[in-house]
């Protein structure tokens, strides 16, 4: 399949106004996955510590990365695990959260009760997205009429096509599909489309408010047993808490469903971005189910915290 790609551009979010040198600052870029969710901390965080300014762009995890190792930032929201290679050039991690990737098709797609009802293997996911075997809706359903597949992937480098393609036992790089920056991107390429084939972050998927999925947004349930249909132990797609519980008690599995993380040059040294992270995983943790990501377990935070004095 031919990539192009389709680009999405997210501005940068400025949370506190003026530029007076007696403010304190953090500057954070990267993963799309981690944004919704920096945005809502940065915003409780500023009610008790209305001085640090805080300044957060999304670009992907691979700008994270590239741009915490500069130090063009303080911190890079991270969507994937660090590699070998990055620790050796200096990239200190610690985790913050965990979410995961779904598969997402066109909610009028005109096959969808079929689609719902028999899922997608692993297997199937692997022919669709690395050797292309699968290209139509009947090669996936094993019935006419044969309607191809748009295919949808990523074009930036990113966390979630990282995770997606560690899932089928790929890289990036090896994915079919259509290049679409960013997971907004991708997300809208689907909903534009009723043949149309993603995947994506829960934050691009559901919506806080009402929990449910956002307009013409569906996720395929994966047949995680193989038996061909979706039993109910796989049929938790249908609101944002029933997924999240899914993730957190892992029957949806890991990868696509990964830990989310900052990164940084070397261990923080700025005292107001020590005392963000230490909130985070503090007093932070409160916000995460109503925003659709999972907690952190009290001994996993405690591992955290012991990065930041250690």
């Amino acid at each position: 399949m031919k990539r192009t790609a389709i680009i999405f551009l997210v501005p940068l979010l400025l949370l506190a106004s003026g530029c007076s040198s007696k403010r304190a600052g953090i500057s954070i870029s990267g993963a799309f996955a981690l944004y919704p969710m920096t945005v809502k901390w940065a915003e409780e965080f500023k009610k008790t510590h209305p001085d640090v300014q805080i300044d957060i762009s999304a670009g992907g995890a691979g700008k994270g990365m590239a741009d915490a190792l500069s130090g063009m930032v303080d911190l890079g929201m991270f969507s994937r695990e660090v590699t070998p290679e990055e620790i050796e050039k200096g990239a200190w991690y610690i985790a913050l959260t965990k979410d995961a990737v779904l598969p997402t098709i066109n909610a009028s797609n005109p096959f969808i009760d079929r689609l719902m009802e028999k899922g997608v293997t692993r297997q199937d996911l692997y022919r669709l997205f690395v050797t292309g075997e699968i290209t139509t809706w009947n090669e996936l359903l094993g019935a006419p009429p044969a309607k191809e597949i748009t295919l949808f992937t990523r074009s930036d480098a990113c966390g979630a096509a990282a995770m997606w393609g560690a899932y089928l036992g790929v890289n990036q790089e090896d994915m079919l599909g259509l290049g679409v920056f960013g997971d907004p991107g991708v997300a809208d390429a689907v909903k534009a489309d009723k043949y149309g084939f993603g995947y994506n972050n829960v934050a691009y998927v559901y919506d806080i408010g009402s929990r449910m999925k956002y307009k013409d947004m569906e996720v395929l349930p994966i047949d995680l047993d193989n038996s061909g249909h979706i039993s109910p132990d796989e049929a938790f797609y249908e609101t944002l808490d029933s997924v999240v519980e899914a993730i957190r008690d892992e029957r949806y599995p890991s990868p696509p469903a990964r830990e989310l993380y900052f990164v940084a040059h070397g261990k923080p040294e700025k005292e107001a971005v020590i005392q963000f992270i230490e909130w985070i995983l503090t007093e932070g943790q409160q916000y995460l189910k109503d925003a659709g990501y999972v907690e952190l377990s009290g001994e996993r935070i405690e591992e955290e915290l012991a990065k930041l004095s250690g």
